[in-house]
């Protein structure tokens, strides 16, 4: 069968992981990782054809055109991070310093510090200056690795402020070769300057934010802070039940200093629950008997020098376990997925099958994306390529490995 001149055969590659028919749900031995040595991947326009040995891919495209590797390479899927904030103003590297002194979260945000802080600073922003911090952000991560990334909005906190958000990660998206999906997280907390009540707040939203995120189509994703410092369960339930009588999925910021998140993020079956520091026993056997993936931020942790979600816990009662790096000015300011993802295994015993899992389909899970995240015939053709022989290394180096090559949607992009 003769092949049209967009085929196009890469390799030979040392080690493909695939990641092909690994569970959604529940641990992962490293043996059943599934990689083909001495491969090749088949891409037309955006889109991989097919993974197979090098020598077979050849024959079974003998008019594709064939772009030799010369030197050893592993392949992973493009990564998948799904939970960021990297639409900002400013900084808060005044809040980290006095975090490290000793100085309490509470009494940073009393003294001007805090989310407030970059509410601030982000409203002082022109939508086209967010537009360009989203562009920088992401390719940063792009260069990393990080082929789709979801960003947040959150540090508007007003209607107008929020679409200025939205809008520019909307720009953004067509400005970088990454793939952003946008979420309104305008349930961060109550805006200092609005002059009512948490629920005349978020009735606020619902009233006037959620017609524009559908007219303009900035969102399909609904996200909110359900913490004692920021909303109730009974204070957001009301705007949870208006976000899904239209339609939008959920998401929920859970369980990150006390619990209650995780059980409002099943009740209105999210698509993920993230942080999930705080969890329990309870609110593990529920979450892994759900269909709501389990996202950990090993960044925030790091940032805030507080305890890790329990990933082990969560992998062994059957949980889907995604992992995220919550880049954000304040308490992630890091923004290095496979760094934190590695620092996350060593300190949760973690399988390097189960990290890879966590960034790449149980993340693109958590996003509603089922196109991604594994190397198989049919999904886009987005993967990365280290300049090593073993797979292993690329989280024994914890980061510091960095992608030499990097496709996105089938095109090879600069590193």
């Amino acid at each position: 069968m003769l092949q049209s001149s967009t085929m196009e055969l890469i390799g030979p590659i040392s080690q493909l992981v695939t990641l092909q028919d690994l569970p959604l749900k529940g641990p992962i031995s490293d043996s059943t990782l599934p990689i083909i040595s001495n491969a090749g991947i088949a891409i037309e326009n955006s889109t991989i054809v097919a993974v197979d040995n090098w020598d077979s891919l050849i024959a079974r495209y003998p008019t594709a055109h064939i772009t030799k590797l010369e030197g050893a390479y592993v392949a992973v899927p493009g990564y998948i991070d799904c939970h960021t904030h990297i639409c900002f103003g400013g900084n808060r590297a005044r809040d980290f310093a006095l975090r490290n002194a000793g100085v309490s979260y509470l009494e940073i945000a009393q003294s001007g510090g805090g989310i407030w802080d970059t509410v601030t600073q982000t409203r002082k922003c022109t939508e086209q200056e967010l537009t360009q911090i989203v562009i920088k952000n992401a390719n940063k991560h792009l260069q990393s690795g990080v082929t789709t990334i979801e960003v947040k909005s959150g540090y508007g906190l007003s209607v107008e402020e929020e679409i200025k958000m939205l809008r520019a990660i909307y720009n953004g998206n067509n400005e970088t070769a990454a793939d952003l999906v946008a979420t309104c997280l305008a349930a961060h907390l109550k805006p200092k300057d609005f002059n009512g009540s948490n629920e005349a707040y978020l009735n606020y939203l619902v009233t006037n934010l959620f017609p524009v995120l559908r007219s303009e189509n900035l969102t399909n994703r609904i996200d909110a802070f359900v913490e004692s410092s920021a909303f109730s369960i009974d204070e957001i339930v009301p705007y949870l039940q208006a976000a899904k009588a239209l339609n939008f999925d959920i998401t929920i910021h859970a369980d990150q200093f006390t619990t209650g998140g995780s059980e409002v993020a099943l009740q209105f079956e999210a698509l993920s629950a993230d942080h999930l520091e705080a969890s329990g026993d309870k609110e593990i056997e529920a979450l892994a008997q759900s269909n709501t993936i389990a996202v950990a931020l090993p960044g925030a942790s790091v940032g805030l020098g507080c305890s890790f979600a329990p990933a082990r816990k969560i992998l062994n009662k059957g949980g889907a376990l995604a992992i995220a790096s919550d880049w954000n000015p304040g308490s992630a300011p890091m923004g290095d997925l496979v760094c934190q993802a590695s620092i996350l295994a060593t300190f949760e015993k973690l399988t390097t099958a189960e990290v890879f899992a966590g960034i790449t389909f149980r993340a693109a899970a958590a996003l509603n994306l089922f196109d991604r995240g594994r190397l198989v015939a049919g999904n886009k053709a987005d993967f990365i390529l280290y300049s090593t022989n073993d797979y292993r290394d690329i989280l024994y180096y914890q980061g510091s490995l960095r992608p030499s090559k990097i496709w996105k949607s089938g095109k090879l992009i600069g590193v």
